[in-house]
């Protein structure tokens, strides 16, 4: 009998690296060598540890499971069909081909079962932090006693390249530090880059790093002894106080005569010769393709057995929890649906006029106006919490131990911040938001990228964002990073020139966004705009507005954004003395705007006023949509400088008087 189930396991374990090859082969590119090195762990994983579901991936109790490595997505594709998820064998066929629920690498709400978009090296590492941190947050919060509701296990697959990649160390450091005891990460030591072997570049001892970060650390010799493997699984799970790094010494192309344990087997289809001599290695059938044999098939499908079961057992659960805890289990199921409960924004404040206030210092009013009401909301600053004004005041810390623990000390880790954030978002249940200054987006980009690739509800908070942060000079001053954002498709960046837009910019992040949102505020007190006299700021949500006509129709349109609409405003007041009459435009949102109709668009900025002038502290780059060919702009041409920040805007030309005189050039006056 022994002997019978360990050929089943070996077909099994086999039949998931030919998938891969087949894969590969078909589509003449993609990466073959992980899949066949990692096949055993991943089978050990899929079959035996990993709690989950096939008919209904979404099951919020389940196992997350992340493949960092995304080039390694022929072996979840294998998983995903063999365990039953709704992936037809078709579509393995149809791996990287357009229209293909098989992309080159995972994508998150494309392939049923794939957790997050995973590619960039170490992303999907970070991500499954955040997916962590979500659990035991909602653990603590949710769970009584012996009810458990939330009890789930977070697990990676990650490589060499993560390994290396910078974001991995932030974010290891940090689940260390945050004892994340359900957390599991299984490293595909194979010891195989894409140039050649990790000892060109990478000598370092991974598990004594990891050591450091207090990981508890296990080895796995054997990359194909599947006891091994399911005993490592089974004391990472044990160990509730530290999160868990599996050094498991694997062969990249395992079972290929001639391209095992080289970087040959990395990047590209085996060649039709050498996939027929690996199948005859691993015992299979040399000249069959895609083929899955009964046996194979039946062993996988108990997956899907095994999922109803365990979903159907915390279904139960939950009815006798909402019994007992009716309110708890009605908040439980909000905070998954996402749903914001009704009146949550009724205490956002009110901004009188004639009393200046920084944009940072009105969110963060704004903020604990609101947290009382949305409990869901968790977030924090990468060590900028006083600049930043992100702080829940009376929240206190997500600590080991104290899981309930709303705010977030994230360090100086931008990086991993920003895919920590993404995957809190990933997991459900909460709210994420994270702050730093807007000069350091640049180290969180590629994370923002990717939550604007996947559609994520994530929040970032970003500061200080012009050259009239002053004294800390053109390093912390940014100037082409407001251009940089706007660039990334499916991110809304919103600029607000007040207190008041401040709090319309909030409420819409948190509602009115389908995606992520980055909310840019100024280090610098600006007057508050009686709404009294100008349009309401909820106008914000059209991303521009006509804010303010004078003296009749208007022959110049100046356009801008943040703290230069109220530079905007004082050189109508100039025009205005000379007889122009000039509208002001505050534009605080591209992306909102585009989206608006035309009629709506042509009505804020007149097609027959070719007279434009925008104003931004920063580079010029694409305002070019909206001044048109007779327009101009008062913009940054290069760094700013070291001064207080009022000299540096003025030195720079960011003054009333300068955006007059242009305004008139345009006319010709």
């Amino acid at each position: 009998m022994a002997k019978t189930k360990q050929s089943l396991d070996s077909l099994c374990v086999n039949t998931i690296r030919a998938l891969a090859v087949d894969m590969v082969e078909a589509a003449k590119s993609g990466h073959p060598g992980a899949p066949m090195g990692l096949a055993a762990a991943a089978y050990v994983l899929w079959t035996r540890v990993l709690k989950h579901n096939p008919r209904n991936p979404g099951w919020v109790d389940r196992d997350r499971f992340v493949l960092s490595g995304g080039h390694a997505s022929a072996l979840l594709y294998s998983l995903l069909h063999l365990c039953g998820y709704d992936l037809p064998l078709a579509e393995l066929t149809r791996f990287r081909q357009w229209g293909s629920k098989t992309p080159g690498h995972p994508e998150y709400g494309h392939t049923p079962g794939v957790e997050t978009t995973t590619g960039p090296l170490g992303q999907g590492f970070a991500n499954a932090v955040g997916m962590a941190i979500a659990e035991r947050h909602l653990a603590a919060r949710f769970n009584r006693g012996s009810r458990k509701i939330v009890d789930h296990f977070t697990f990676a697959f990650c490589g060499d390249g993560d390994m290396m990649e910078g974001i991995t160390s932030e974010a290891a450091s940090l689940a260390g530090h945050l004892g994340l005891g359900r957390l599991i990460c299984l490293y595909d030591d194979n010891r195989v880059t894409i140039d050649g072997g990790t000892e060109l570049a990478f000598t370092e001892d991974v598990a004594r790093r990891f050591g450091a970060y207090h990981w508890q650390v296990l080895r796995v010799k054997d990359g194909n002894d599947l006891d091994a493997i399911q005993q490592a699984f089974a004391a990472a799970k044990a160990a509730t106080e530290k999160p868990s790094l599996i050094v498991c010494r694997t062969h990249i192309g395992y079972g290929s005569p001639h391209k095992q344990d080289s970087h040959e087997a990395h990047g590209a289809p085996l060649g039709p010769q050498e996939v027929r001599l690996t199948k005859e290695r691993l015992g299979l059938p040399p000249d069959a393709v895609f083929d899955v044999s009964d046996p194979v098939r039946a062993h996988f499908r108990r997956c899907v057995e095994r999922g109803a079961k365990a979903e159907a057992a915390w279904q139960a659960k939950f009815s006798v929890f909402a019994q007992k805890l009716p309110e708890l289990a009605e908040g439980f199921r909000q905070a998954i649906d996402g749903t914001l409960p009704p009146g949550w924004d009724a205490g956002l404040p009110a901004f009188a006029d004639g009393k200046p206030i920084a944009t940072r210092a009105a969110f963060g009013q704004v903020l604990n106006a609101v947290t009382a009401r949305l409990p869901t909301l968790i977030g924090g600053s990468a060590d900028l919490t006083p600049s930043n004004n992100t702080a829940i005041k009376g929240a206190r810390d997500f600590q080991k131990g104290a899981w309930d623990g709303r705010y977030l000390r994230f360090g100086v880790r931008e990086h991993a911040m920003g895919a920590i954030l993404s995957g809190l978002a990933l997991h459900k249940g909460v709210r994420p938001y994270g702050g730093t200054f807007l000069v350091f987006a640049d180290y969180m980009r590629p994370a923002i990228r990717l939550a604007a690739l996947m559609r994520l509800p994530v929040i970032y908070i970003f500061t200080h964002d012009s050259i009239a942060v002053g004294e800390d000079g053109p390093t912390h001053e940014p100037v082409e990073h407001l251009a940089s954002l706007r660039a990334i498709p499916g991110l809304t960046v919103i600029r607000p020139a007040d207190a008041t837009e401040t709090a319309a910019a909030w409420r819409l992040a948190l509602q009115g966004v389908n995606g992520p949102v980055a909310l840019v505020l100024s280090r610098q007190n600006l007057p508050v705009l009686d709404r009294a006299a100008f349009p309401a700021a909820d106008m914000l949500a059209c991303g521009a507005y006509s804010l303010s006509d004078a003296g009749g129709p208007p022959r110049v349109i100046l356009i801008a954004s943040g703290s230069e609409v109220h530079l905007a405003l004082n050189a109508q007041g100039l025009l205005a003395a000379k007889g122009v009459a000039a509208r002001v435009v505050s534009m605080p949102s591209w992306e909102l705007f585009e989206k608006m109709p035309r009629e709506f668009r042509d009505s804020v900025l007149p097609p027959e006023v070719t007279a434009r002038l925008a104003v931004e502290a920063g580079i010029g780059m694409g305002w070019e949509r909206y001044v048109g060919g007779a327009g101009a702009g008062v913009f940054m041409t290069g760094f700013g400088a070291s001064a207080p920040g009022e000299t540096v805007m003025e030195k720079f030309g960011f003054t009333a008087a300068t955006v007059a005189e242009k305004a008139l050039k345009l006319l010709g006056l």
